[in-house]
């Protein structure tokens, strides 16, 4: 039988795998609670789950339709999972106003999700986002 954390661990790498790579509402709905909070939601921007399926459905998988997450690390601990991954991409559609440029891209990411009942409850998130910006803006 797995252990509460073991579970915490595959509802995560689940979230990546189903909804980042795959865009599967479904799955988002089942592992996302109505209440989330997502901390690395731009001050002033909307909350809940929208912040966090906006971002996925219509911000990185539009500018990297064939995005593939891999997971580095997992450290799990209480209600917590922190997760250290790659996401490999090609921009092929908009990113953040940025027109296609075909570049091949890596985010490093570092999310921390807090867990309740099975669903994520909380978010906190690093990346590279600006070091990518940056490139994809380069000629």
């Amino acid at each position: 039988m797995k252990s509460q954390l073991e579970r915490n661990k595959e509802t995560v790498r689940r979230f990546n795998k189903e909804f980042i790579e795959q865009g599967n509402m479904e799955s988002f709905k089942e592992l996302v609670s109505n209440e989330v909070i997502n901390h690395a939601a731009p001050a002033g921007s909307q909350q809940g789950p929208e912040s966090m399926r906006f971002f996925i459905m219509e911000v990185l998988r539009k500018g990297f339709p064939d995005i593939k997450v891999e997971i580095l690390d997992q450290i799990a601990e209480g209600d917590k999972v922190t997760t250290r991954k790659l996401l490999h991409g090609s921009h092929e559609g908009e990113f953040m106003g940025l027109a296609p440029s075909k570049k091949k891209v890596t985010f490093h990411v570092i999310d921390i999700i807090r867990l309740h009942e099975g669903k994520y409850a909380e978010h906190w998130g690093m990346s590279n986002i600006p070091e990518i910006l940056k490139m994809l803006a380069a000629q």
